[in-house]
C-alpha cells in the first residue's frame, strides 16, 4: 500500500504490526475467502500473520477455514477467555481471532463495542507483522470503525453493476468521512485480463469529481489486484479448502500470491 503517512490525526500508528482492513462494498464478493488466503501468501513469504473476523454479526470465517473454534473474541469482551486461549492457528500458517456467528449485541457500534475493539487491537498489533481485518460488507457503524482502525484499506469488488456501485458509495465515504487519501482495490472474478485496471480508471473518475475537488485533497484508488474467475475457487469454497494449499498453481492463487508481494514491496 501507500508509504506515505496517512494525515488523518485519528489513525493509528505504525509502531507494531502493520494492518489492513479488507472490506467490501456488497457481500458475496469473496472478501473472506480473499482475506485468508492473502494471509496464508503472506505467512509463506516469512511474515507472522493474524486474521481478526472484525464481522461481529455475521462472522463466516471460521466456515471458510473450516475450523471450530471453543473460544472467540465474544469469550475475549465478556472475559471469559484470554486473548491468547482466542487465538488459533489456522491452515496456512497464520492465526485467527474469530468472532463466532450470531454476535447480534456487537452488530452495533455502541461504546462498549468500541473500546472493546480498540483494546484487542491495542493488544494483538505489537505481536504480528500483519493484523488483517476481515471486516462486514456495507458502511454500517460497526464497519466503517474497524476500518478505521486500519492504517490501509483494500476494498474487494466484482464486475457487476450493483458490487461497484456498492463499492463507489463505500470508498466515496472512507475518502470523505475518514478522509482517506488513499485506497487498494481487488477486483475479484475478473471475466478477462485487463478488466481490474478498467473498472480501476473508472471508479477514480467518478471519485475524483467529489473527493479531487476539494483543494490539496487529491486521492488515489490503487488497483493492488485482479483474481480472474477460476474453477478452483468454486471447489476450494465447496470444501472449505484454502485455496493457496490445495490449489496452489491456479490463476487465482497465482494472483493473490502477486497481491502479497505487493503489499510487502
Amino acid at each position: 500500500m501507500s508509504t506515505t503517512p496517512d494525515p488523518a490525526a485519528s489513525r493509528p500508528s505504525r509502531s507494531g504490526a502493520r494492518t489492513l482492513a479488507v472490506t467490501s462494498g456488497k457481500g458475496g464478493v469473496g472478501k473472506t475467502f480473499v482475506t485468508a488466503n492473502l494471509a496464508a501468501a503472506l505467512a509463506a513469504r516469512g511474515q507472522k500473520v493474524l486474521v481478526l473476523d472484525a464481522d461481529l454479526g455475521l462472522a463466516n470465517l471460521d466456515v471458510v477455514l473450516n475450523l471450530h473454534p471453543k473460544l472467540t473474541l465474544h469469550d475475549v469482551f465478556t472475559e471469559k477467555a484470554t486473548l491468547e486461549q482466542a487465538i488459533l492457528p489456522a491452515p496456512g500458517g497464520f492465526s485467527v481471532l474469530l468472532a463466532g456467528s450470531g454476535m447480534v449485541e456487537y452488530s452495533r457500534l455502541t461504546p462498549e463495542v468500541r473500546d472493546k475493539l480498540l483494546h484487542i487491537i491495542d493488544l494483538v498489533k505489537p505481536r504480528f507483522d500483519w493484523v488483517l481485518l476481515d471486516t462486514g460488507a456495507g458502511i454500517s457503524d460497526v464497519v466503517l470503525f474497524a476500518i478505521s482502525l486500519a492504517q490501509d484499506v483494500l476494498v474487494v469488488a466484482t464486475p457487476e453493476p450493483t458490487s461497484l456501485t456498492d463499492a463507489y458509495a463505500t470508498i466515496k465515504v472512507l475518502a470523505t468521512q475518514q478522509e482517506r487519501r488513499h485506497v487498494g482495490l481487488l477486483v475479484n472474478q475478473a471475466n478477462r485480463l485487463g478488466e481490474g485496471k478498467l473498472i480501476c480508471g473508472q471508479l477514480q473518475q467518478v471519485l475524483q469529481r467529489f473527493v479531487g475537488a476539494v483543494p490539496g485533497a487529491g486521492f488515489r484508488l490503487e488497483l493492488l489486484g485482479e483474481v480472474k474467475a477460476d474453477p478452483a475457487v468454486r471447489q476450494a469454497v465447496l470444501k472449505r479448502q484454502l485455496m493457496l494449499e490445495h490449489y496452489p498453481g491456479c490463476d487465482a492463487a497465482q494472483a493473490i500470491k502477486a497481491l502479497a508481494a505487493k503489499l510487502l514491496g
